[in-house]
């Protein structure tokens, strides 16, 4: 089974999926970082990113699926995928469920749920590394990163009207998409308003029995 990682900006959903992947040994799909990598990359569906995004423009639904196909295929069947940063949209959400069905994958989503308030709160206190791009919690007291030592820098796009942009696209854009896997009987809800620990703990027991294979310790 696959799973898809929702939450609203501040909900700490990129955190607790990368917990839940090292537990179960699952490999983690993160868009951002998946087109960054292959742009990187000299084959022709790394150039084709590459103008892309060097142009400035996003890239097109379909070459994101494309790219989200290869990385399937590149996986073992009986291997857990958990989808971080899409789908965002119903148009990516009706393209993922149509290719994870056509290449043999079930998939559950997994909201990781706080308030508009607390999203605010948390987006505009805090700070991100500027060399490994780590995010860092209000409560987090040292200017440098505990993984590279990187300084520790203010989003520049969390200010009170980017905050305000993003929370607008994730209510118009991707909350509809949660409510069709909620009315499918095919979502999980966590309570992302406890602490770090709290909410992984709900998580892993929330999955409990649900998946194969977690790594053992």
């Amino acid at each position: 089974m696959d799973f898809i990682l929702f939450g609203m900006q501040g909900s700490g959903k990129g955190t607790q999926g990368k917990i839940l992947a090292e537990v179960y040994d699952m490999t983690i799909f993160e868009t951002g970082a998946a087109l960054r990598n292959l742009a990187k990359q000299s084959s022709d569906l790394g150039k084709r990113v590459k103008n892309i995004i060097e142009s400035g423009h996003l890239v097109p639904n379909e070459v994101v699926m494309e790219i989200v196909e290869d990385c399937i295929k590149s996986i073992p069947q009986e291997k857990n995928i958990l989808f971080d940063g899409i789908p965002r949209k119903k148009e990516q959400s009706d393209s993922l469920n149509a290719l994870l069905s056509r290449l043999g994958r079930t998939s559950l989503g997994i909201l990781i749920e706080i308030s508009e308030k607390e999203g605010r709160r948390r987006l505009s206190s805090r700070r991100i590394c500027e060399q490994c791009k780590a995010v860092y919690p209000i409560f987090y007291e040292k200017d440098t990163c505990e993984k590279c030592g990187g300084k520790l820098v203010t989003r520049s796009d969390d200010t009170p009207s980017g905050i305000q942009t993003r929370i607008e696209a994730y209510n118009n854009e991707t909350v509809p998409v949660i409510e069709a896997y909620r009315a499918a009987g095919k979502l999980l809800v966590i309570n992302g308003e406890q602490s770090i620990k709290n909410v992984t703990e709900e998580l892993l027991l929330s999955l409990r029995g649900r998946l194969k294979r977690p790594k053992q310790s």
